[in-house]
């Protein structure tokens, strides 16, 4: 990352209401990070951790929505754990940045203090492209930030469950052709879950889904109805206001609700 943060933005997410600096080039925070937010319940006090966590920008958008969490932000790159735990200070968010790979042990995550049971919401947006299909770019960040190997998914849900105690919630966000490998992963362990599609434009395909479970839970999976991204085809004025308040921090999407 070191020859990357020379050349750095600063842009403004939840309508202005967070402002994040970010390299210019390689993995960048975007949609996905706000509507990840958007679907993570929690409540003043609760323990939250989040994995992959890059410049911050999920773990801050909640802490920003929800005041008076305990909030770790887990990422294996120094320079981007830097950079997030000075997005928290320049935001006057109360955060760590933590430098750890999210594969470590758990004697690693201990000595980091994060120890197992102790954590009461893990959300995360682990690298999801199938390294089959998907060409890894050339930037070394950038392919480890999006690129996944066949154990990547198994192995941040298995740190997300080691951390979480009996009945605390994990939130992810997944690419939707992948929603079978999301399920398989979170039958160890994990119920309750609750599955939000995110389109890309009505009529089309999923191409993201949001996904929260229950350590210990037991209530039947809940499928709510998709967010459409772009309402192109056919507009819907209705939809794109719940989706320009949900990006602006003024909403939160049903997976919260549900909690």
């Amino acid at each position: 990352m070191t020859e990357h943060v020379s050349d750095l933005t600063e842009d403004a997410f939840l309508g202005g209401q967070l402002r994040l600096t970010q390299p210019r080039s390689g993995h960048r925070a975007g949609h996905d990070a706000i509507l990840l937010a958007a679907a993570t319940p929690a409540r003043a006090g609760a323990r939250v951790v989040e994995l992959g966590a890059g410049v911050g920008a999920a773990g801050l958008a909640l802490a920003r929505r929800v005041s008076g969490i305990d909030l770790a932000l887990v990422e294996i790159d120094a320079e981007l754990a830097r950079l997030a735990q000075a997005n928290a200070a320049a935001n006057a968010i109360s955060a760590v940045a933590i430098v750890l790979d999210v594969t470590a042990n758990a004697q690693a995550f201990t000595a980091k203090g994060l120890a197992p049971d102790s954590v009461d919401v893990v959300l995360m947006n682990p690298p999801f492209n199938d390294p089959v299909r998907h060409r890894g770019s050339p930037d070394q960040a950038r392919r480890n930030a999006h690129v996944a190997t066949e154990e990547t998914l198994r192995a941040w849900v298995h740190a997300a469950r080691r951390m979480l105690r009996s009945g605390g919630v994990l939130t992810l966000i997944w690419r939707a052709d992948g929603l079978a490998e999301v399920l398989a992963a979170l039958s160890h362990g994990f119920g309750s879950l609750s599955v939000l599609p995110v389109h890309g434009e009505a009529g089309m395909p999923a191409i993201r889904v949001l996904v929260s479970a229950i350590k210990g839970g037991r209530a039947p999976t809940r499928i709510f109805p998709g967010l459409m991204l772009n309402e192109t085809r056919t507009p819907k004025k209705d939809s794109q206001e719940t989706l320009r308040e949900i990006l602006t921090g003024r909403a939160v999407l049903p997976l919260v609700e549900w909690i």
